[in-house]
């Protein structure tokens, strides 16, 4: 499986943005969907996943804030980022994951290149 990010750049705090991630293979019932973030010299923090039933779930720095969502006829996922904060700056990565039920991520099954969101004051 290959993923692919887009969707990043540079935006005002408080504003929006939306990122997306294409794979090259079905997803549908196979893989939790997810994002995680990280910034130079910070550990991975989860931002989001959401589970081959739609179920969703979110990091505390996030929530409120970010949906995520997949569309499994287009082999996507999405993340809707508002009302970001220069927090949020980061370079946001998606990733297919084993299994995250329990909201415990399990082993990744593949991983994107990443996407550089920037957020300004």
């Amino acid at each position: 499986v290959q993923l692919v990010e887009s969707g990043g750049g540079s935006v005002q705090a408080g504003g929006t943005l939306r990122l997306s991630c294409t794979s090259s293979e079905y997803i549908g019932d196979t893989y939790c969907m997810g994002w995680f973030r990280q910034t130079p010299g910070k550990v991975r923090e989860v931002v989001a996943s959401v589970d081959t039933d739609g179920s969703a779930m979110y990091g505390d720095s996030v929530k409120g804030r970010f949906t995520v969502s997949r569309d499994n006829s287009k082999n996507t996922l999405y993340l809707q980022m508002n009302n970001v904060n220069v927090e949020d700056t980061a370079k946001y990565y998606c990733v297919a994951i084993a299994d995250c039920s329990g909201g415990t991520w399990g082993d990744f099954e593949a991983l994107g290149q990443g996407t550089l969101v920037t957020v300004s004051s």
